[in-house]
């Protein structure tokens, strides 16, 4: 179901090893990596300073922007869980100034919503 989730858009967790190795040169020395979800060819990571959301562009995919959020600029987010029939359960973060969702992330059955509420309540209460 992985691939097929995949394809729908949804996001997976990655392992910590691997965004270390993969995006070490985008930390600065006291940041850590807290867990990382990969979306297609689309990376978001929770560090304990910041929101990187990792944005592989083109048909290639040799071009990628590196957009940061830092936590304090988080003015509300909200989750929405999985239904019966909705599979996915859905994340939704506002940027300080803005009137819709700035970031927008669906999330497969195998990630924990919460966790994911619970890391940004974490950073930015």
């Amino acid at each position: 179901m992985g691939i097929f989730s995949s394809l729908l858009g949804n996001a997976g967790t990655i392992e910590k090893s691997v965004l270390e190795t993969q995006y070490s040169k985008l930390l600065i020395p006291s940041e850590t990596i807290e867990v990382g979800f990969k979306l297609i060819r689309d990376t978001f990571i929770f560090t304990n300073k910041r929101l990187i959301l990792i944005d592989v562009q083109g048909l290639t995919g040799r071009k990628t922007e590196y957009f940061s959020v830092i936590y304090k600029s988080i003015s509300r987010f909200s989750v929405e869980t999985a239904g019966s029939f909705d599979l996915d359960a859905e994340l939704k973060i506002w940027i300080s100034g803005e009137q819709n969702p700035s970031i927008s992330k669906r999330f497969n059955k195998n990630v924990d919503i919460y966790e994911v509420q619970t890391i940004l309540a974490q950073y930015t209460l």
